[in-house]
């Protein structure tokens, strides 16, 4: 730990001995030589921006105490979290008795959980295919009842074909766990439809839309992507896209963040998170298991911060990427409920202890399978149809207007489609294009722009020509 961060543990610990406000005189005496009053001022500016701290006064009356140490906060906290620790009742019961300590810790109040750095070491003894988060029978559970490709099949077949599935659960769910509002429904009108509900904030628009992209550049580029620095900061610049400043979009963080309700203080440096943020997909890319692998990204990628923001959601995009890279069935953590995810997050911030998020994901996996296996198959013909509607619509439309007939008409299609559509789903889209033109009437003009009197111009051209 750094000189700078044990002073800083050092002054919490000191607040800790006050039960009322103190003034910064009184603080300096207490912390006794090698503290300048410029640092401590600052250090204590950064903990009230950070909620840690509650500042009162002004100019010399100014005085600290510890958000903690409130008593109108102590007795609400207290009121669910008795002296010894919070109640079994408390805590989920997706938690096994072996975890619960963890999550009691992580639920006390913040000035009795001491302040944790980012530990180096703990990063270092993990040895690819020789250490592992997954215990064995899980992983070997995981890989028996994930698969859903042939041998030999090309890398992202899975991920085409569930793509609508994929794209609502994953935006939902991902977006869900940041706090977000949208309903399932509402989520899958705003990806399908392009309908956003008006009651909510736009940045809760903007997130779902940004999984969208992200989404879509996954199973896009399935048949190329991997594990890589690179590919970590493209899923940030487009799930940050538009929320954080565009120099942050897909850039390691040139500032210090220190994370809500939380005793976690990452690392700072930009050199140290690029060089750091590198060694975690490196090692990442040599684990074997799908699902280690999986695992790992999502617990370093959270771990270290490297971003601005939107670290957790680039963790849980990444953590997708060996799952559909091999045919896999994605992680969209559908049933996991967000105050339990975010105290396995803290578990793993402040205590290095990635068991609590580890039943989470296997958990949540276990039931994404059965839930797949259930409803995937209904869906499967109409995903290539859902995926491309704008495309298929917009060329429909011109179609008819502008009077395309016979070989032109086929030539424009497949022009088309050459242009606007990735090779993988080109033939099914020229196929849906057919499909919808053999059967164009009246009432599917709705959204075309084209009017029935165009229309019959155009089936009367169609019938002259063959």
């Amino acid at each position: 730990m750094s000189q700078i961060k044990q002073k800083q543990r050092h002054l919490l610990s000191v607040l800790q001995q006050y039960s009322e406000p103190v003034g910064l005189v009184t603080l300096l005496e207490a912390l006794g030589e090698g503290f300048a009053e410029r640092s401590v001022r600052r250090w204590l500016g950064d903990f009230v921006k950070q909620g840690i701290v509650e500042k009162t006064g002004q100019r010399r009356g100014t005085k600290y105490l510890l958000v903690s140490n409130l008593r109108e906060k102590k007795k609400e906290r207290e009121s669910f979290i008795p002296p010894e620790g919070p109640s079994d009742e408390l805590i989920s019961t997706v938690f096994s008795e072996k975890n619960r300590a963890a999550i009691a810790y992580v639920q006390q109040p913040l000035f009795k959980r001491d302040p944790a750095g980012y530990q180096h070491a703990w990063f270092d003894q993990y040895v690819p295919n020789e250490t592992f988060y997954l215990p064995r029978e899980k992983r070997s559970e995981m890989l028996a009842r994930g698969v859903r490709a042939e041998a030999g099949e090309l890398a992202g077949t899975y991920a085409r074909k569930i793509y609508e599935k994929l794209l609502i659960d994953l935006s939902y769910n991902s977006s869900r766990l940041e706090g977000n509002t949208y309903s399932l429904l509402d989520t899958k009108k705003l990806l399908i439809e392009g309908k956003g509900n008006d009651t909510k904030l736009y940045e809760e628009k903007l997130m779902i839309l940004n999984h969208k992209e992200a989404i879509r550049y996954l199973v896009d580029n399935v048949h190329r992507i991997s594990v890589d620095y690179n590919e970590v900061c493209t899923l940030h610049y487009l799930l940050a896209d538009s929320l954080l400043e565009a120099r942050y979009a897909g850039k390691v963080r040139d500032h210090s963040v220190r994370i809500g309700l939380s005793a976690y203080m990452s690392l700072d440096s930009p050199s140290q998170l690029e060089n750091q943020l590198r060694m975690v997909c490196e090692k990442a890319a040599k684990i074997n298991n799908p699902h280690e692998q999986s695992f790992f990204l999502l617990v370093h990628i959270s771990y270290l911060q490297a971003f601005a923001d939107v670290n957790k959601r680039t963790a849980r995009l990444s953590a997708n990427i060996p799952l559909l890279t091999q045919n896999l069935v994605p992680l969209s953590f559908g049933e996991v409920d967000k105050d339990d995810y975010l105290k396995a997050t803290l578990a793993i911030y402040e205590l290095n202890n990635t068991a609590p998020l580890m039943e989470l994901y296997c958990f949540s996996y276990f039931r994404t399978c059965i839930q797949y296996d259930k409803s995937v198959e209904s869906e499967l013909w109409d995903t290539i149809r859902a995926r491309y509607r704008t495309q298929r619509r917009t060329m429909l439309g011109y179609i008819i207007k502008k009077q395309i007939v016979g070989r032109v008409l086929q030539e424009y299609i497949q022009g088309q489609a050459e242009k606007l559509i990735p090779e993988h789903d080109r033939e099914a889209f020229i196929e849906d294009v057919f499909e919808d033109i053999k059967y164009i009437d009246e009432p599917r003009l709705v959204g075309l722009g084209v009017t029935p009197e165009e229309l019959e111009a155009w089936l009367i051209l169609r019938a002259r020509n063959g």
